[in-house]
């Protein structure tokens, strides 16, 4: 699933190709993943601008003139292509927004989704959502306060979306990785110490990750040499049975609540 470094990447690159243009047509293969009939959903866009593109914690969101937002969310299998119709990967596309310069393609939104909604019902949205972990608001104080006193296991609360948002499956794993604990450990167990590194450790993983652009293995584009860079600079996350970059320790996966758990077991004691 997409996470805060692939969605920053999309919004920056997106943002390159979209911003400024019309909409001149809307193409929906599949109403399910609207959250309004398609003929609505098209009058309201359909000859709108799009002002800008933000992200926030997972999520797009498309600002147009007229004061509505697209909300997009791929969840699990959900991409996006830019570019024309001969271009154009050959897969079921669920949406597309058309320009004159291009389209945008929403592809494998079988879980995604993408939601118009007006400013109110957007912030309620979006209401639930922890801060982001990169602003500076995020102080180590700041970080402590939302994740020292949580019960559980670690990786449990790093992604939880209500706790501190963008944070996901893989880059939680590199996080813990990055500090050297485990992230089964129970968050109870860790001294203020643990807690430090585990800061640092997620400023400098997302970042590299935003940096190198990710994981996902789709370009946006032809041509897009940016996109799922980080993918190759994973250490932990799917390299199951792999020797750790470290220590030469093969990579364990184990399973949490549900999620696949990859870590060092001579690294991360």
């Amino acid at each position: 699933m997409p996470e805060l470094p692939e969605m920053e990447t999309y919004r920056r690159l997106l943002a390159e190709q979209l911003v400024g243009r019309t909409l001149a047509d809307v193409y929906i293969g599949r109403e399910k993943s609207l959250n309004v009939p398609p003929e609505p959903f098209t009058r309201r866009v359909r000859g709108r601008t799009v002002n800008s593109i933000r992200r926030r914690a997972k999520h797009l969101i498309f600002d147009l003139d007229s004061g509505d937002h697209l909300l997009l969310h791929l969840m699990l299998g959900g991409w996006m292509f830019w570019g024309s119709e001969a271009d154009r990967p050959e897969r079921t596309i669920q949406v597309r927004l058309d320009t004159r310069e291009g389209s945008l393609y929403f592809i494998g939104l079988r879980l995604g989704y993408l939601h118009l909604l007006d400013a109110s019902a957007l912030e309620e949205r979006l209401q639930p959502l922890g801060p982001e972990p990169l602003q500076p608001a995020m102080s180590l104080e700041q970080w402590m306060n939302r994740m020292a006193g949580k019960r559980g296991r670690l990786k449990s609360q790093l992604v939880d979306q209500q706790v501190i948002a963008g944070i996901g499956n893989c880059y939680a794993d590199e996080i813990c990785y990055d500090a050297g604990i485990r992230p089964s450990r129970t968050c109870p167990s860790l001294v203020r110490q643990d807690w430090e590194r585990l800061y640092a450790s997620v400023q400098r993983v997302l970042l590299a990750a935003v940096r190198y652009g990710g994981y996902m293995e789709h370009p946006l584009y032809t041509g897009d040499r940016l996109t799922g860079g980080f993918d190759e600079r994973c250490q932990v996350y799917d390299r199951e049975g792999e020797p750790c970059a470290r220590c030469g320790t093969a990579i364990m996966k184990e399973s949490l609540s549900g999620r696949k758990l990859f870590y060092c077991p001579e690294c991360q004691r």
